[in-house]
C-alpha cells in the first residue's frame, strides 16, 4: 500500500458537502485533515512492524517484532492452498472511541463476547466475521495475512465523521454526519470492502495511485459485494451490486456510493454531483495523481474493473463468490502474478491467466472472462 489512507468516502465528495452547507463544513473539513495528517501509516506501519502487526492498547503483542522480514503470505499457485480448520474462529476486538480520535479506545467486545446493546459494536463485529468467514470458507485464506491476524476496530470515532477506514492494523468507523451519511457500520460491503483493503495489503499491494489505485479500490468493491451476496444467500443475477446503499440518508438522491452493475449511476444529487464513474475504458477519467484529484481518480476508474467483474459473475451466473470471485482472489493472491503497480491491462491478462490455471477444463469461463474484459474496453488473449 502507498502512503494515502484509503477511505469508502472520496475527499471530492466531503468538499462539496462542506460547501454546501456551512453547519457540516467543521465536520467535513476535520475528516478531511484527519485524512491528510494519518497519510503514511499503513506504510509506516508496514515498514516499523512487518507485516502491520503493530502493538495495540489492551495487551496484543505483535506477530513479528521489527528486524524481522515481512511476511509473504501470497502463495505460489492454487495447488499451495490450504484449508482452514472447522473449529477457527475470526478474532475480533471491538474498541469504542467514545467520540474521540485515540486508537483503538475503550475494548468493549471481544471474540465470543456477547452483545452490548450498542448497534454500532454489533454491526461492527458481524461485519468482521462476515469478512473472515468469507475469505476461510470459500478461499481457505486465514483472515488477512492467512495466519490468522487479529481483526480489531473502532466504532463512534470523532464527531460526526463521515468515513470509515482500514489505518493499516486495524478498522476505524465514524457515525457520519447525520444529513448525508448514516452511521458507518450500517453497511455490511462497506466494512468489508475497507478490511479487504487489509487483505490486499498482504497480499499485492497494489499502489493506491492511477490505475493501480482504482484495481485496489475495484478489488474491494469486489470483495465487499461477494461478502454480503454471501450472507444475504444472493446469486450474481439477483445481487444489487450496490456499494453503500445503507450510508445514504433520504436526503440524498441516489442510490448508493457506487453501481458496479452500471457505473456512473449510483446517485445524481444536488450537492454530490453527479457520479463520476466510468464503465468502458474510452471513458477513462486522466486526472492528476495527488490528493486533490483522488490520486488519479481511484475512487473514479475503478468503475471500468468493477464492470468487468460484474460482467463476468452475472454471464456465468450462480453465485459470484464461487468461479468469478475464485479468479480474483487467485489474482490477488497468487505470488508473482501481478506487480503493485499493474495497470488495467496487466490485472485482466493475470485475471486470464488464473482462470486457465484453475478453469482449464471449463471454457465457458475463459470465455466469459474474456468477452467481460472487452465489455469494459479491454481485450484479453
Amino acid at each position: 500500500m502507498t502512503g494515502t489512507r484509503c477511505t469508502i468516502i472520496p475527499g471530492y465528495l466531503l468538499t462539496r458537502i462542506a460547501q454546501a452547507e456551512p453547519e457540516l463544513a467543521p465536520a467535513m473539513e476535520f475528516t478531511l485533515r484527519d485524512s491528510a495528517d494519518t497519510r503514511g501509516r499503513r506504510e509506516i506501519e508496514a515498514t516499523r512492524w512487518p507485516g502491520g502487526h503493530a502493538p495495540l492498547q489492551g495487551g496484543i503483542l505483535p506477530a513479528t517484532m521489527p528486524g524481522q522480514a515481512p511476511p509473504d503470505t501470497r502463495r505460489e499457485g492454487m495447488g499451495s492452498a490450504t484449508a482452514v480448520p472447522e473449529e477457527a474462529t475470526p478474532r475480533r476486538r471491538v474498541h469504542d472511541a467514545e467520540g474521540g480520535t485515540a486508537l483503538p479506545g475503550r475494548l468493549v467486545r471481544a471474540e465470543g463476547d456477547p452483545e452490548t446493546g450498542d448497534p454500532a459494536v454489533g454491526e461492527a463485529y458481524d461485519g468482521l466475521g462476515s469478512t473472515w468467514e468469507l475469505l476461510a470458507r470459500v478461499y481457505g485464506r486465514d483472515s488477512l495475512d492467512d495466519r490468522g491476524l487479529l481483526l480489531p476496530a473502532t466504532v463512534h470515532y470523532g464527531q460526526s465523521y463521515a468515513n470509515a477506514f482500514w489505518d493499516g492494523r486495524q478498522m476505524v468507523f465514524g457515525d457520519g454526519d447525520g444529513l448525508y451519511f448514516t452511521g458507518f457500520t450500517r453497511s455490511l460491503d462497506v466494512i468489508a470492502h475497507e478490511l479487504c483493503h487489509g487483505l490486499v495489503q498482504y497480499t499485492a499491494g497494489l499502489t493506491y495511485v492511477g490505475q493501480s489505485g482504482a484495481l485496489n479500490e475495484s478489488v474491494c468493491d469486489v470483495f465487499g459485494a461477494l461478502v454480503s451476496q454471501r450472507v444475504r444467500g444472493q446469486d450474481a443475477q439477483e445481487a444489487d451490486w450496490l456499494i453503500g446503499a445503507d450510508l445514504l440518508t433520504d436526503r440524498v438522491q441516489g442510490r448508493a456510493l457506487r453501481s458496479m452493475a452500471d457505473p456512473g449511476t449510483a446517485y445524481d444529487d444536488p450537492v454530490l454531483g453527479r457520479d463520476p464513474q466510468p464503465a468502458h475504458l474510452d471513458d477513462f477519467v486522466d486526472l492528476p495523481h495527488d490528493a486533490d484529484n483522488d490520486n488519479g481518480g481511484v475512487h473514479i476508474n475503478s468503475g471500468i474493473p468493477n464492470k468487468a467483474f460484474h460482467l463476468f459473475a452475472t454471464g456465468l451466473g450462480g453465485r459470484a463468490w464461487e468461479r468469478a470471485g475464485q479468479v480474483w482472489y487467485d489474482t490477488l493472491a497468487t505470488r508473482g502474478r501481478i506487480p503493485r503497480d499493474v495497470g488495467f491491462a496487466g490485472f485482466a491478462a493475470a485475471t486470464l491467466e488464473s482462470a486457465q490455471e484453475r478453469y482449464a477444463d471449463e471454457p465457458e469461463v475463459l470465455d466469459t472472462l474474456r468477452e467481460a474484459w472487452a465489455g469494459a474496453g479491454l481485450e484479453v488473449g
